[in-house]
This record gives C-alpha cells, structure tokens and sequence, in this order.
C-alpha cells in the first residue's frame, strides 16, 4: 500500500512542480533562469537526437557524456573494492586499525575538491587526473562503513567458526562479509553521490571532453539554457544510478530485510 502511494504521489508531484516553474519563469522573465520547456527542448537537441550509429544520441553527447560515465564507472568500482579489502583488513585487526586510524580521519577531513590542483601536479590533465579525483573522494565513506561493519561483527559467530574448525577465507566470506555488508552498502550508497560530484568538479580544470567541461564551455559563451541541460541531465543521471543502485542492494540484502522482520 505504501508503495502504491508513493508512487501515485511520484506521477502529480512532478507535473505540478514542472507547471509552476513553467510558469513562474515565463512570468519573471528571468535571463539565468529559462522554462523547462526551453530546457527540455535544447536537452533533447543537444544530447538525445542522435543518428543510429549512437542509438539516440547525439555526436556531442557521445563524445562528453559517455566518457564521463566510464571514468564515473571505473573510478567508483576501483576506489570501492580497494576501500572494502582495505576496510575489512583493519576492521579485523585491532593494530592495524589503531596505526592507521589517526591518517585515516586525517585525509577524510580533508575536502576532496581542495586536492584538485594537487593532483593535476602529480597526474597532469585528462583521464587521469579525473580518475584521481574520483578515487579519493569516493573511498572515505566507503572504507570507514566496511571498517565498522567488520569491527563488530558479532562474536558469537567468529566463536562458533573456531569450534567448528571453520578455515579464514571462508570465515571471510561467510560471516564477516554478510555480517558488514548492511554497512558497506550504506557506504557505497553515498559514495555514488561523491563520484558523480568528483567526476564533474574534476573535468572542470583541464579536460576536453566530458559534462563538466561542456557546462564549462557554455558558461564562457553565455549559453543559459545548454548550462540548465547539464545540470538536470546530471539530475537525472543521478536519480537513476541512485535507484539502480537501491535495487540491486535490496536484491543483495533480502535475507538482512527478512532477518529485521523475524527479530
């Protein structure tokens, strides 16, 4: 029943609020603020009217947006899996986490953004430098939620593995895990937003290709309405890499759903 609601409160919210923002902008005129109408319809000349060879896309959108959403991709999924094997590591081991936990929360304090022209020092510009950003701005959330989850994982498990002889890896893989994915999850879910924020910021200095970069250049010539299709393609982009992210987790996370329901 909640989720009939939601979703028939989803199909009058968005119209509603598209209608009063139509409105309200034709009314105030405003130069930096055009209607979605406009904004909808350079949206689809600029980025989705493309010849068959791009499926729907067009031959700018292929050449910035599709090289975004891999360095997005490959950034997120790298930063992700070292900052897991990194956080279980020290989760488990009480030196380790007490050695490196003072750089730890000092490097997460540092705002990833600041690092920017630091790393183009160290990377030069383009790809990597991109891939850079992203890794360090994504890792944080997601190494300290694999560190706590696997911190307090709860003991009465670990002891029943060392009565039954249980081997390491599969310790590992059977009961650290499941037992820290609700909090890896939780970290990964936030990283997403990071990833999409790093990715932008860092095509902001020194790219050529890329939404940042294309926002960058519309900004320089005055293009309101092109700055406008940036902005809402990247909310929708994140709008869907949140929601496919949502249902794989709850695919992944059926049996902690059904564990909560039963306790």
């Amino acid at each position: 029943m909640k989720t009939i609601v939601s979703r028939i409160a989803w199909l009058w919210i968005l119209p509603v609020v598209l209608v009063a923002w139509e409105v309200s902008t034709r009314a105030a005129q405003a130069v930096y603020f055009p209607p979605p109408s406009v904004i909808l319809a350079r949206l689809h000349e600029l980025w989705f009217s493309g010849p068959a060879a791009h499926v729907f896309l067009t031959d700018e959108a292929a050449h910035h947006l599709l090289p975004s959403l891999g360095r997005l991709v490959a950034g997120w999924a790298g930063a992700c899996l070292v900052a897991i094997a990194a956080g279980i590591a020290l989760g488990r081991s009480a030196v380790l986490c007490d050695v490196f936990s003072p750089l730890i929360h000092f490097f997460r304090s540092v705002p990833p953004p600041l690092l920017i022209p630091i790393f183009m020092t160290m990377t030069g510009i383009g790809t990597p430098l991109q891939l850079t950003a992203i890794v360090f701005g994504v890792s944080w959330p997601v190494l300290l939620n694999s560190l706590d989850g696997a911190r307090y994982v709860d003991r009465q498990y670990l002891e029943t593995c060392e009565v039954f002889g249980i081997s390491r890896f599969r310790r590992l893989t059977r009961v650290i895990l499941p037992a820290a994915s609700p909090k890896i999850f939780a970290g990964l879910r936030i990283s997403v937003a990071l990833a999409l924020i790093m990715m932008i910021l860092s095509e902001f200095i020194g790219s050529t290709e890329g939404i940042g970069y294309r926002m960058l250049v519309a900004q320089s010539e005055l293009d309101v309405p092109t700055m406008w299709t940036a902005i809402v393609l990247l909310g929708i982009l994140g709008f869907v890499l949140n929601a496919a992210f949502l249902r794989f987790e709850r695919h992944v996370l059926t049996w902690h759903r059904g564990a909560r329901k039963t306790d």
